[in-house]
């Protein structure tokens, strides 16, 4: 059942409240904003301020907000909690509204999934009834919020044509998500089980299926290559997504091609070198011509990809220079808001540490050679 404008609440089904009284079920004649949000999440934590505003200002007029942290990132639910926990005590010690913690699912499967809500920060507002009126941005909150306590936003032109719009962009998505997921589910068991036959012949379904989707093509290069090592089946594949990526002028495309080509972790040796770096050289001079220098766009992953071709090709010089480029984009240590872009930089500077032969530092961040072995940023497979 999709969930929308006027449909009854969903509950809240968290495991643990690590912020405020559990919030077993919405008190009629209270409004509810539900937040879902994560700490690697830069906007979610530059929200966070404006949400305790909104919290001091309307709480007399019945307003409660519920942060649901339903994305951390940690090996093990513990692990999520408490690093949630100790972040939250030492960002936020005077917060003023509750926080939940789920790492089980339900949450989504509640309120995301059903609203079409696949990315955070999102809010929900529960009116007087318990009923959905808004679903969104949190941005929007200040225009809604007071129509919403008037008892004037539910029933409005501009509530239900915003709510038609975000479901007719939404489903879309959805069907395609659901479409992937027995195909992505059935190649990741074979890939665990290390069946390349099975995971072959479900990649091949999904490309059949969709076959511009960048996962699926990216997840039949990587197969092919570096699992199989099926040269003679690989290489023409691998050329061709080569020759899509630079049609289209994609970033992302090329960025998953370079990967392929030169990420260190990944054995190279059986591949050609001479059209190795034939195709890296194409590519890394499209994707640096997409961002130049004097652009103000952030260069923190291409400019790194285009570095590891150069280094390859034994251009040290001109590999530094890209990755110094790439901090630089940055804007300096102080602008690192949030853990992604932490680890962004974590990983440029393992590559300049590596291409320098010495330890080198960003801010309080440093990272010293390691022998050619680096951390993994891009994930196969739709």
């Amino acid at each position: 059942m999709v969930l929308q404008i006027e449909s009854p609440a969903p509950s809240i089904q968290a495991e643990t409240w690590l912020r405020g009284e559990p919030l077993t079920s919405f008190e009629p004649g209270k409004v509810y904003i539900v937040e879902f949000w994560a700490t690697w999440c830069g906007s979610c934590v530059d929200g966070m301020p404006h949400l305790m505003q909104l919290q001091e200002k309307y709480r007399e007029s019945g307003v409660e907000i519920v942060g649901v942290a339903a994305s951390e990132r940690a090996p093990t639910a513990d692990e999520a909690r408490s690093t949630l926990d100790a972040w939250l005590t030492e960002k936020f010690p005077n917060l003023n509204y509750r926080i939940a913690f789920d790492s089980t699912g339900e949450m989504d499967k509640l309120w995301l999934e059903p609203s079409f809500s696949f990315w955070i920060p999102t809010s929900f507002v529960v009116d007087r009834d318990g009923c959905i009126a808004f679903i969104g941005e949190p941005t929007e909150l200040d225009e809604v919020l007071p129509k919403v306590l008037n008892g004037s936003w539910r029933t409005s032109d501009q509530a239900k044509s915003a709510d038609a719009e975000r479901i007719a962009e939404g489903e879309p998505i959805a069907r395609e998500q659901a479409l992937k997921k027995p195909i992505k589910d059935r190649y990741r068991a074979a890939v665990e089980k290390k069946d390349w036959k099975t995971a072959l012949s479900a990649i091949e379904e999904g490309i059949a299926l969709m076959p511009d989707n960048l996962g699926f093509r990216r997840s039949h290069v990587n197969l092919l290559l570096h699992k199989m090592k099926d040269m003679q089946v690989g290489l023409p594949v691998m050329r061709q997504f080569v020759r899509d990526a630079i049609n289209r002028n994609s970033e992302n495309w090329m960025v998953a091609a370079l990967d392929e080509l030169f990420f260190p972790n990944l054995d190279h040796s059986h591949f050609p070198s001479a059209e190795r770096l034939a195709m890296g050289k194409q590519l890394s001079e499209h994707i640096l011509a997409l961002n130049p220098p004097e652009s103000d766009k952030r260069k923190l992953l291409p400019y790194r990809l285009a570095a590891l071709y150069y280094h390859e090709s034994g251009n040290k010089d001109r590999a530094i220079e890209l990755i110094e480029l790439a901090l630089k984009s940055q804007g300096g240590p102080e602008r690192i808001r949030d853990q992604d872009e932490q680890d962004e930089i974590s990983h440029l500077l393992q590559f300049l540490a590596y291409f320098k032969g010495e330890k080198v530092c960003y801010g309080a961040l440093c990272a010293a050679p390691n022998n050619g072995r680096f951390d993994s940023w891009y994930t196969v497979c739709g």
